[in-house]
């Protein structure tokens, strides 16, 4: 039987490393407006991964592990489910950068402890970590759909850059970050859990082409910025370096915050080609400012079986409000896909040159694209991608590109992650021995952008934490 994925009402993506949603006209909450060949589609966009063994599940794009789906309906809709990777930027040192002059150079202060090459894990710990994230993926989409129109993010850059500050939280603190993240292993397993899929992550896509004609790209680094003057735990340290591969950046954030923040964006802005450049903005580095832990995830892939440009056209996308806008449509002849028939979408999955890693589109029946959104869930999800079977597929679907920048402050505190933000309450203890330090607050940009040659992905996170008043006397 041939399946039809043709563009209608609203779409939606869900993600493991990234998601990604248009829900209509350019947001506010955006950097930026869709592209001219998508301005005004509503698309949202998640990536899946499915890795050997085990499986990074989430909805909404960036790759690795991941997100959730539509907005309200419309005529006929459309849902982008992308299978995008991230990697491991497995270096423990960052890069000595700087910003025309304005940024200082980096000094490393290395752990003694370098990072587990090949983490011996068990494979539920894996399984129950990519389910853990999957669910993570999924509650913040429904948390941040609300406030954006058109989004994109990736639910496992923010995972792994708070994985890393939970390394340091105790008590409460931990137990209401354990909860808002889903994390249901415990420490002692978690960090490696993160280091293996990382790793495994970073595997992806080596001899393969990407969307630029270069070398096929998924790749995860992270980094950590520490004031020069202040002292954190050894244990602390080693276990990011042992898990993470991320090095101790020594910054002047007490007289020289801000050429500091440049500092780090620099950073970030090579560990994603320079789709990232302003993760932190102004004033949110401060000289109370005591650490930044940031996770940057890269990914850049060409099709399997290429759009052929000449085949891209001017056509109607129908707004979930009903309205219709001129796109750009990219056009796939009944190519054999792996696709699926549910009982109100159809859904199709485009595998990446590493047939490893695919982006997955579900499309609702006409006017169940808010019924097709409220069913998909981790679980639901996963047996879509298992329903999936080989079948001729008529594909057309928009260019998309998306950038979003976001505080998630908001967000991670509805999810129940609140006294982590509280100076005097927070204990991050495992940090540096004193109940002194919180977060000051939790940044992230990504962007993504899907075009008739493959898809280039991009997302960074940034963890602000900084000194405050000590708990009082007897404090726990």
């Amino acid at each position: 039987m041939t399946r039809w994925i043709r563009p209608g009402t609203g779409s939606c993506v869900l993600s493991a490393l990234f998601f990604a949603a248009f829900a209509g006209c350019g947001s506010s909450n955006s950097k930026s407006a869709p592209d001219a060949t998508t301005h005004d589609t509503a698309l949202s966009q998640d990536v899946v991964v499915a890795l050997d063994g085990f499986s990074d599940h989430a909805v909404a794009p960036d790759a690795a592990a991941s997100d959730s789906t539509v907005a309200p309906d419309a005529a006929q809709s459309d849902a982008l489910v992308a299978d995008v990777p991230a990697t491991d930027a497995a270096s423990s040192d960052a890069e000595s950068v700087s910003d025309a002059g304005s940024a200082p150079d980096i000094v490393t202060a290395m752990s003694s402890v370098q990072r587990i090459a090949d983490p011996q894990v068990p494979a539920a710990d894996i399984t129950t970590l990519a389910s853990d994230n999957a669910a993570f993926a999924f509650a913040a989409y429904q948390q941040l759909i609300t406030a954006n129109t058109n989004l994109v993010f990736s639910p496992a850059s923010i995972s792994i850059a708070l994985a890393m500050t939970y390394a340091g939280a105790a008590t409460t603190t931990a137990t209401e970050m354990a909860q808002a993240l889903d994390f249901t292993l415990p420490p002692a397993q978690l960090n490696p859990a993160f280091n293996a899929l990382d790793q495994a992550l970073a595997s992806r896509g080596q001899g393969f082409l990407g969307a630029d004609g270069g070398p096929m790209q998924v790749d995860i680094a992270n980094a950590i910025w520490a004031e020069k003057t202040y002292t954190f735990e050894t244990d602390f340290l080693d276990t990011l370096a042992e898990n993470y591969g991320a090095g101790v950046n020594l910054l002047d954030f007490i007289n020289a915050p801000d050429p500091s923040r440049l500092t780090i964006n620099a950073w970030v802005a090579n560990q994603t080609d320079d789709k990232i450049q302003n993760l932190l903005p102004p004033s949110s580095v401060d000289s109370s400012t005591k650490l930044v832990l940031t996770d940057a995830v890269y990914f850049n892939a060409a099709w399997n079986a290429p759009f052929d440009p000449n085949n891209t056209h001017d056509g109607s996308f129908t707004l979930l409000d009903g309205s219709t806008v001129t796109v750009s449509l990219m056009y796939s002849d009944f190519v054999s896909f792996p696709a699926t028939q549910g009982a109100n979408f159809v859904a199709a999955s485009l595998p990446y040159a590493d047939t490893r890693l695919s982006l997955v589109v579900v499309v609702p029946d006409a006017g169940q694209f808010s019924q097709v959104e409220s069913s998909l869930n981790a679980t639901t999800l996963a047996s879509l991608v298992a329903g999936l079977t080989s079948q001729p597929v008529l594909l057309t679907i928009p260019r998309l590109k998306i950038e979003t920048s976001t505080s998630l402050e908001v967000l991670l505190q509805a999810l129940g992650m609140t006294s982590a933000f509280i100076s005097g309450t927070a204990d991050f203890s495992g940090m540096d021995g004193t109940h002194n330090l919180y977060i000051s607050n939790v940044f992230q940009d990504a962007f993504i952008n899907v075009t008739e040659k493959g898809t280039e992905a991009a997302a960074a996170t940034a963890v602000v934490v900084g000194a405050g008043a000590a708990a009082p006397t007897g404090w726990s």
